[in-house]
């Protein structure tokens, strides 16, 4: 290899140089090394399934498969919607669906916050792609399926697909699949578009764009057809295969959602739908990337900013606890003194009260005291009456 000469860079920015190689570098490598490093950690891809219940609430309930193909592990997650679209009351029934998504994006979020992070290990339960299974009405989508897609459209990639294909013909399906993307156009809804920038692909998944929404019939019977047993659903006229593209849409989906782009649903939910949670809940926390004069702002700026605005707000909070609680030992002052008072007032006038009643009893026993002594005189008296009364008496006889 040839010696590297390096230009000074212009201010503001590095300009950059294409230089020939003489020699093989190794570089070259790099996509091996990649997919050793992927294939040691393994995949993880999460498959959310709205569709109707008959339950009286909506709960989400996941479930977790361990899978192996060749070297390759993945660990995939099928969370079910219980209880979508039963209610008498429907306004509310996409609130367990974002609050679900939500949390996988906060879960993730706590933990690349983390200053001991371990996202290499770290189980991603984030939403990859939602399966929104419509109700083959033939008559269009109904308000609560579009009010959903429009609540989730910017949180994951939705997928549209028309259940229980088999239960209308193949005109009015056509006609119901045009209906559909009207709609959804009609109502702005941002739908999963298969990627068409790469060449490899771009012919296969355009023509998979134009097809959508897919329409599949779901079977857990197998009826032998010719020499093999398959999945199908059986009918008194024929039978429905689940894996014949002439009957459904069960493999072209299976092809598109697995084989051929599963790992751009994954890189749209990390760099789009996570990025915009991600950026929403800083900008809520108070961290910006620019200031008021649009320059840049480091995150040590930022955190001291916050940390001034919570001291300020601490002492702000302290100042109206002094003061509310001055002014209650105020109150309770006012209230002690009008107690104090009102004790008062009732002293004086249980004293007076008092006084009054002594004075009377004082007078009472004056009175007692002066007729027990007129009694003890009048008593006095008449026993002298008597005792002279008794010596007359005498006096009389001796004589």
């Amino acid at each position: 290899m040839g010696s590297v000469a390096v230009d000074s860079p212009r201010q503001g920015e590095d300009k950059v140089r294409t230089l020939k190689l003489n020699g093989h570098v190794g570089f070259d490598s790099l996509p091996d090394q990649l997919v050793a490093k992927s294939t040691q950690n393994g995949f993880s891809f999460n498959i959310l399934c709205i569709a109707s219940h008959n339950l009286p609430s909506v709960k989400l309930k996941s479930h977790i498969y361990e899978l192996q193909e060749s070297n390759v592990r993945l660990k995939l997650t099928i969370v079910d919607t219980v209880g979508y679209g039963d209610q008498i009351n429907k306004e509310d029934s996409f609130t367990a669906i974002v609050d679900y998504i939500d949390k996988q994006f906060d879960d993730y979020l706590q933990e690349e916050l983390k200053i001991k992070r371990s996202l290499s290990a770290y189980h991603d339960t984030r939403i990859h792609v939602c399966l929104y299974f419509i109700c083959p009405t033939g008559h269009g989508l109904k308000s609560i399926d579009l009010v959903c897609m429009k609540k989730l459209d910017s949180k994951v990639n939705i997928i549209p697909i028309i259940a229980k294909a088999d239960t209308i013909s193949k005109a009015e399906l056509s006609k119901f699949k045009s209906r559909i993307i009207q709609e959804i156009k009609a109502n702005d809804i941002q739908i999963y578009q298969f990627p068409v920038d790469d060449d490899n692909m771009a012919k296969v998944n355009i023509d998979m764009n134009s097809q959508m929404p897919f329409a599949v019939v779901g079977s857990t019977d197998f009826i032998r057809v010719g020499n093999k047993m398959t999945r199908a659903r059986q009918y008194p006229w024929g039978t429905v295969q689940v894996e014949n593209e002439s009957h459904c849409d069960f493999t072209k989906l299976r092809e598109m959602l697995i084989r051929t782009n599963m790992e751009d649903m994954r890189e749209v939910t990390h760099t789009k739908h996570f990025e915009l949670y991600r950026k929403k809940i800083l900008e809520q926390m108070g961290f910006t990337d620019v200031g008021e004069n649009n320059e840049p702002v480091s995150f040590q700026e930022t955190f001291e900013q916050k940390r001034e605005e919570h001291r300020q707000e601490l002492q702000r909070k302290e100042d109206e606890m002094r003061q509310t609680f001055v002014l209650r030992v105020k109150e309770k002052e006012t209230e002690l003194k009008e107690v104090e008072k009102e004790l008062y007032t009732k002293y004086d006038q249980l004293k007076r009260e008092h006084t009054e009643e002594k004075k009377r009893f004082e007078e009472l026993k004056k009175r007692l005291e002066e007729e027990k002594s007129e009694l003890q005189r009048r008593k006095q008296q008449v026993s002298n009456q008597h005792l002279s009364h008794t010596l007359t008496l005498g006096k009389s006889k001796k004589k």
